[in-house]
């Protein structure tokens, strides 16, 4: 941090959608004087970056920020000032409630609004306080963002998060997004492109498409007419230095023709597909407003395996949402069963307030759930594990993306977005290499470097001694 700087310190909560938020919060306040502080004890502005869709979500906020009062006054004693901001779908759901409860707060401001951020800052600075905005403003807050610098995308590593799509029309019954996010919306595919060239240039290697429904994706196109997320990806894949290809999260109902086509014929489209099922029961599937059902999604994923065979699979999976009963559980273990998966993420359903869901009374009782829980999880783990053993001895390629938690250890993702650990100097950060796999657990594969491989990535020039080891 430069003498004179501002500080800012953004802790952020939930999904990848939040983290790419971040960043481009950090990136709005850069031009104000505002560094990056180690912690909030250091910190100018506070920014709590929040998320609704965990269990008891805004309770946990105003937790922190009771935290965060103290330690307001602390640094008052000591003649600093500090602004404290809570954006996100917590913000947006909670509004001007959140000032009236908790004083401490300068700033509640919702997902639609952080381009709106600088201004709000100059404002709290100028003597304003306990500002909310948590409109759905008409203009494109991506396209008033200044771009960051590649100096700031440069420490950012070889992988980005890139949002290509906001917001959701699905309105699953135990879901806020549409109410915290708004409806669909599509960033035009030249700037999505222009700003994944400048992430290549900075030296990323990976970009991860994010949107709530990322599928749903139909921005505006070259010729003026909208673009599906295969034709997106088709786009992106054209940059130079753009190596690797995710996207992230998926509905069932909007895997289109080219998008299946995509995983089949784009090799820079990694083998690895977030496709949320959420039950296996029917019943169940109608009444979270899913609009799709087992036999729709067995169909979906036979024609994904038919294209791309070595496609690896992960969902996410609801149990005891309201009036699920023992056969519509054992419906989701069929589906788990039959599909099986190489990860899935599985949660107890909880009420989120203002959801139709929510307002039902046939909630099932707390254990439950957690009874069905422990019995989906094991299924799913032994599903992960077994995945993960198939690899062993295969050789994959891998981006080495930060250090491991051990000396001369690096950590990078498969093809299948497994972490992978092997041996490797600091200096082969952003390197796409071989390895052999030699070890698997539930969670992270062991590898080897295929030396003869990344000789040839090095252009058959000798190998120093740091690339022997990798």
């Amino acid at each position: 941090m430069t003498e004179g700087s501002k500080s800012l310190f953004i802790k952020t909560y939930g999904c990848q959608m939040n983290v790419y938020d971040s960043e481009r919060m950090a990136d709005a306040l850069e031009p104000l004087g505002y560094d990056a502080a180690a912690s909030a004890d250091d910190a100018d502005v506070i920014i709590l970056n929040t998320c609704h869709i965990r269990e008891k979500a805004a309770e946990k906020v105003y937790s922190e920020l009771g935290r965060i009062r103290l330690l307001k006054q602390r640094r008052a004693e000591r003649g600093q000032r500090t602004i404290v901001a809570v954006a996100g779908c917590v913000a947006q759901a909670e509004g001007e409630e959140m000032v009236r409860r908790a004083p401490v707060v300068d700033l509640v401001f919702g997902p639609q609004t952080y381009h709106r951020l600088p201004d709000f800052v100059l404002r709290i600075e100028n003597g304003e306080a306990g500002l909310v905005d948590t409109d759905f403003p008409a203009e494109d807050k991506f396209s008033r963002l200044r771009q960051p610098s590649r100096a700031q995308l440069a420490t950012r590593g070889p992988t980005a998060f890139l949002t290509v799509q906001e917001g959701c029309d699905k309105f699953c019954t135990f879901c806020v997004v549409p109410y915290t996010r708004g409806a669909e919306f599509s960033r035009p595919v030249g700037r999505i492109v222009s700003e994944a060239r400048n992430l290549a240039e900075a030296g990323v290697r990976e970009v991860t498409l994010l949107g709530q429904n990322v599928n749903a994706y139909h921005g505006e196109g070259p010729d003026g007419r909208p673009s599906s997320l295969g034709g997106l990806i088709g786009a992106l894949s054209r940059i130079d230095g753009i190596e690797r290809i995710r996207y992230t999260t998926s509905h069932p109902r909007d895997m289109d023709d080219a998008l299946i086509a995509a995983h089949g014929n784009n090799p820079k489209l990694m083998p690895y597909l977030h496709l949320p099922v959420q039950s296996g029961s029917d019943r169940i599937l109608k009444a979270m407003n899913r609009k799709h059902s087992g036999s729709d999604y067995r169909r979906i994923v036979e024609r994904i395996r038919h294209v791309r065979p070595d496609i690896a699979l992960s969902s996410d999976f609801i149990v005891g949402f309201p009036g699920e009963t023992d056969g519509d559980f054992h419906a989701t273990l069929e589906i788990v069963r039959d599909i099986d998966y190489a990860q899935a993420y599985s949660f107890k359903y909880s009420p989120r307030p203002g959801t139709p869901a929510a307002e039902r009374d046939t909630q099932v009782e707390e254990h439950v759930k957690s009874e069905r829980l422990a019995a989906l999880q094991s299924e799913l783990t032994a599903q992960q594990t077994a995945f993960n053993r198939k690899c062993i001895g295969r050789r994959l390629s891998v981006l080495l993306e930060r250090p491991g938690k051990r000396s001369g250890q690096l950590v990078g993702r498969s093809p299948y977005l497994q972490a992978v650990h092997i041996i490797a100097g600091s200096s082969r950060i952003g390197d796409i290499v071989e390895v052999e796999i030699t070890g698997a657990t539930a969670n992270s594969l062991s590898a080897e470097p295929c030396v003869e491989n990344n000789a040839k990535q090095a252009g058959n020039r000798p190998l120093t001694p740091a690339e022997v080891i990798l």
